[in-house]
């Protein structure tokens, strides 16, 4: 899967979860701060992510993820394992 493709994937899911306008969800757009999430929201987020992929985020590695770039770092990680 590529990046981009991962990207559209991500961006969608979090507009869509956060109710915003997909243009504004960027590759760099902070959760929080820049998109306006909360604990609950980014809670919802990971699951979210997690289904739609088929992977599984710790809570660890959730808690240090705060854009979409590193989500799709994550998920291009767990899928280059599971693909090998």
């Amino acid at each position: 899967m590529q990046d981009n493709e991962i990207f559209e994937k991500v961006q969608d899911i979090v507009a869509e979860q956060l109710g915003i306008e997909k243009k504004i969800v960027t590759r760099e757009a902070n959760f929080s701060s820049d998109l306006g999430a909360d604990s609950l929201d980014t809670v919802e987020l990971v699951m979210a992510i997690e289904e739609k992929f088929g992977i599984e985020i710790p809570d660890e590695d959730a808690e240090k993820i705060s854009n979409l770039s590193q989500v799709i770092d994550f998920i291009k990680s767990k899928l280059n394992t599971i693909s090998v």
